[in-house]
């Protein structure tokens, strides 16, 4: 292990900003945990649903505030493509050299989980399985995938909204949210805030790659300023508590993205910039170092597969006598809270097995690519072109 981490820090550019590796893993992990804590597989007549704790256990929905990170990932996204873009420009490479190079990592591993789960879909259809179970967990599977399509959407436009300034995208949600909650208006015109809303933390992403994250005021008033403007539409606006979707909630935060959600993705926006500071003298230690370098080399196969590894323990305990709790009980009281708190080692292990399986996916046979998402790359250093953050 201490030859494993000295080898991660040597291979490391000296002028790598690893805080923003650091926030990026901090969204997965964040993303991950979420869906352990908000997801429950529960036995119903012989079929598995889907259930969340969220709709049983109102008090427990300001860990949704907590674990839903993905403004923090479109904001690290913002800024490494805004970066990567210019770079690539720089030494001559063409749009669809960069944009290629940045979609390869992560059309891979999704091919690779749809094949999977297409033959396993199939093979449990044929053994007898309901089809509303097969459909209860393709659905987890699945769901995820509509955050990387808008993901690699932003991505491609890149060049166009790499100057656009936040408060613009922030302007359409702004309008939609009056059209739909204050006029009446359709309820499809939400599905715009699904290319705004997460292009806000993505434009402020670009504009820290031209000027550098925000100051300290800037980043409080982010981070007070959009927290409150947040709870404010909760209490008086009539806008969901849970900022993750509640199955069979009117309104979701979510799906599509509110203002509510836009605003406190930008008071997380204002936390990421106040934790630079202090995650940067943190990573100056090989071994905290060597885990963020680790899990951001993983980091597709993590968010891909770890509903796969909730699914696959959550099969294996069906071999004991009877339902267990945490992992196939309705989750309507602390008890279950405590016992799936005590199941999340064992998901990680599943994932762990994942990993080991479908990591070379994430990697690719080809090895000569544009390096600004890598961190190390076969225990060397990366080539040309040296990138200062991830």
């Amino acid at each position: 292990m201490r030859e494993l981490v000295r080898r991660i820090d040597a291979a490391t550019e000296p002028g790598r900003d690893r805080a923003v590796d650091a926030l990026r893993a901090l969204a997965i992990l964040g993303v991950v945990l979420g869906h352990w804590l908000v997801t429950a597989l529960v036995l119903d007549s012989g079929t598995v649903r889907a259930a969340s704790p969220l709709r049983y256990l109102p008090r427990f929905t300001p860990v949704s505030w907590l674990l839903q990170t993905l403004a923090v990932f479109f904001l690290v996204g913002g800024l490494v493509g805004a970066r990567g873009y210019a770079a690539a420009r720089a030494r001559g490479a063409t749009y669809g050299q960069w944009l290629g190079a940045r979609t390869g990592r992560l059309s891979r591993p999704v091919a690779a989980v749809l094949v999977v789960w297409a033959v396993a879909a199939a093979v449990m259809l044929a053994a007898g399985a309901s089809p509303q179970t097969v459909g209860a967990l393709l659905e987890l599977v699945l769901s995820p995938l509509w955050f990387l399509l808008v993901f690699m959407a932003l991505t491609a436009a890149t060049p166009l909204v790499a100057k656009l300034h936040p408060l613009w995208p922030l302007a359409v949600v702004l309008h939609v949210d009056l059209v739909r909650f204050g006029l009446g208006g359709p309820a499809w015109a939400g599905w715009i805030n699904v290319a705004a809303g997460w292009l806000v933390p993505y434009c402020l992403g670009a504009a820290w790659a031209r000027g550098g994250p925000p100051g300290r005021a800037t980043s409080w008033a982010l981070l007070t300023g959009g927290a409150a403007a947040a709870a404010l539409l909760v209490l008086f606006a009539g806008y969901p508590v849970s900022m993750v979707g509640v199955p069979g909630a009117e309104v979701s935060n979510l799906n599509p993205p509110t203002l509510a959600a836009v605003l406190f993705g930008l008071a997380q926006c204002g936390a990421a910039a106040l934790l630079l500071g202090p995650l940067r003298r943190a990573l100056r230690r090989p071994a905290a170092w060597a885990a963020v370098a680790l899990v951001n080399l993983s980091a597709m196969t993590v968010f891909l597969w770890h509903q796969t590894a909730m699914m696959a323990v959550t099969a294996l305990g069906l071999l004991a006598d009877g339902p267990l709790r945490g992992l196939h009980t309705l989750p309507d009281g602390a008890g279950w809270v405590c016992a799936r708190a005590a199941w999340l080692p064992v998901f990680a292990g599943a994932l762990a097995v994942c990993l080991a399986a479908f990591h070379p996916y994430e990697q690719g046979r080809a090895r000569q690519e544009f390096k600004d998402g890598r961190v190390v790359r076969e225990g060397r250093p990366a080539r040309e072109p040296k990138v200062r953050s991830a």
